[in-house]
């Protein structure tokens, strides 16, 4: 059947190299990787290999966000992870490479070859190129925040529509340290992708050239039989946390992380992402809390230049291995720092001396919660509940003036089984960006957030409302506490009352009774464990692929 299609006797002689591609029409993050793909396979020739390229699907955050299709972005994650699997276990294919771009592709290919233990490399397709509006740089969080702006009245119809008409010049993943770019920094730093690889822009003609490598690369991995857990150590997600902390990155990189250590079978917890940032500066000057772009980390140097000054600092393990097979510290030895760059910091000019997210406990989230902490100085919030039950009643409350200074907006149902599928908030915190309340309301859910979220956030916040979580039970007026300082989120209503209102609470009917949401909320697991629907038992050591059998 492989000779029907233009195989030949030598071809299939070579090892047999599977192209995971997440191209997709929908959406400009994933656009070029059919070129890109191209390269790749010119790239696994050369080396003597034999490619067959696939396809996964792809849910683009941003062209969701704010509508029901959203609750299909987290699940997408699980379904990339098994379509990989599949192909795999099917074909057996003696190595792996993915091209992924848009938030949920790069993690769900690393699940996968985390799961299968295989040769792998994952190719980062890249950032867009920033937008430019009035002489200066802007991105997708511009525009939910020019959104905001405009059901506030503080811009026009016109001015609304130039931003979006501006915003996105080009292919690419979304341009700040926002949920693509921060996960592409882990994957250079945890040693999946290649250093030097990722931080080039998707429209950049030298990404051919990064194609082509990384379809050498492969073959090396897969001649060395380097496998993913080999590289993915606790060392190696000690490494990429550090990244995470030191650009100021996405909250999601906390889901994505403790889902691929499932994958992995180590033990990792919200906990392990507390240590690492508390000794972890910002030493990157990104967006959304920052100044610069994602493409600005290319004009600097690179990813490399970030791992560089990790290794100086000794925030990072130097020794851990690399796709490449050399360690972390031999990599990011050969990064060229762009002289007079502004946006990697040194090491003694930190824009914060700890990284930017905390993990919080307390009587609302007693199984933990993830606050961001970039891009602003608050630390303490204390204000009255305004509790929304989904997020379009929140967006909606935010237009009508129903959120004053000082509140803590509440927003619940919208966790991976309440939502289902934990949608992001970018359209709600754009919307109280907009309205001029980002410096004096809270908001707290068991959604998440998207990376281009910025202002005093709290995420993740578990056990999740439709599991009967204390988030389920706050009223309107209610006071909340959130303290990043010492680390807690209390709800202020005495234990017995809390006791008694949780006592009287019925689950919501779910939202979806059939089909592939029904069948996430039923398999899916707490925030705090990475949102997975593979219970991975660390005991139970199941045999890994075997290359070319």
């Amino acid at each position: 059947m492989l000779k029907a299609i233009g195989f030949t006797d030598e071809d299939l002689k070579k090892p047999i190299i599977g192209v995971a591609n997440t191209w997709i029409e929908t959406m400009p993050c994933n656009y070029n990787l059919r070129e890109l793909a191209v390269k790749v396979k010119e790239g696994i020739r050369a080396a003597g290999g034999t490619p067959m390229e696939f396809n996964t699907i792809a849910i683009s955050d941003g062209v969701t966000m704010g509508t029901e299709g959203m609750k299909a972005s987290l699940v997408s994650r699980e379904v990339i992870a098994d379509s990989i699997e599949l192909m795999v276990r099917g074909h057996m294919f003696d190595g792996i490479i993915a091209l992924v771009a848009c938030d949920k592709t790069i993690p769900g290919a690393a699940m996968a070859l985390l799961r299968l233990n295989i040769p792998g490399v994952l190719l980062y397709g890249g950032t867009i190129l920033p937008g430019r509006y009035q002489d200066r740089d802007i991105s997708i969080m511009e525009v939910f925040e020019a959104m905001g702006a405009h059901d506030a009245g503080r811009i026009t119809d016109e001015e609304l529509l130039e931003i979006e008409n501006h915003a996105c010049p080009g292919a690419g993943a979304c341009g700040g340290q926002y949920t693509a770019n921060t996960m592409a920094t882990v994957m250079e730093l945890i040693g999946l992708s290649p250093m030097g690889t990722a931080a080039v822009p998707q429209v950049d003609k030298r990404k051919e050239a990064v194609a082509y490598r990384c379809g050498q690369i492969i073959l090396d991995a897969v001649r060395s039989e380097r496998r993913a857990r080999e590289i993915c150590t606790r060392h190696a997600f000690e490494n990429a946390i550090a990244g995470v902390a030191a650009t100021g990155g996405s909250t999601n990189a906390v889901l994505h992380l403790l889902a691929m250590a499932r994958e992995a079978e180590l033990s990792l917890t919200i906990d392990d992402f507390n240590a690492v940032c508390a000794r972890t500066p910002i030493l990157v000057d990104l967006k959304p809390g920052g100044r610069f772009m994602a493409v600005d980390v290319d004009k600097a140097g690179g990813i490399g230049v970030i791992a560089k000054r990790l290794v100086e600092g000794k925030f990072v393990d130097g020794a851990a291995l690399t796709v490449t097979g050399r360690t972390f510290a031999q990599e990011a030895a050969d990064a060229r720092e762009t002289p007079g760059q502004q946006v990697v910091r040194p090491l003694n000019q930190a824009l914060k001396p700890r990284g930017g997210m905390a993990v919080l406990r307390g009587s609302l989230a007693p199984d933990g919660c993830v606050i961001k902490l970039a891009g602003h100085d608050r630390t303490v919030h204390h204000g009255p509940a305004r509790v929304f039950e989904r997020e379009e009643e929140a967006q909606q409350g935010v237009k009508d003036g129903k959120v004053k200074a000082g509140d803590v907006v509440v927003i619940r149902y919208e966790g991976p089984r309440g939502g289902p599928g934990m949608r992001e908030m970018l359209q709600v915190t754009g919307a109280i960006v907009g309205a001029g309340l980002s410096d004096s309301v809270a908001l707290v859910t068991d959604g998440r957030f998207s990376g281009a979220t910025h202002g005093f956030m709290v995420a993740h916040v578990t056990p999740e409302a439709y599991d009967g979580g204390p988030i389920a039970a706050v009223r309107e007026g209610d006071s909340i506490t959130i303290d990043a300082n010492a680390g807690v989120i209390n709800l202020e209503v005495a234990p017995a009352e809390l006791k008694r209102r949780l006592a009287a609470w019925k689950p919501p009917a779910p939202r979806y009774t059939s089909g592939v949401f029904a069948k996430y909320c039923a398999l899916v697991s707490s925030a705090s464990e990475g949102a997975v629907t593979s219970k991975v038992n660390v005991a139970l050591q199941q045999p890994a692929v075997t290359a070319g059998v």
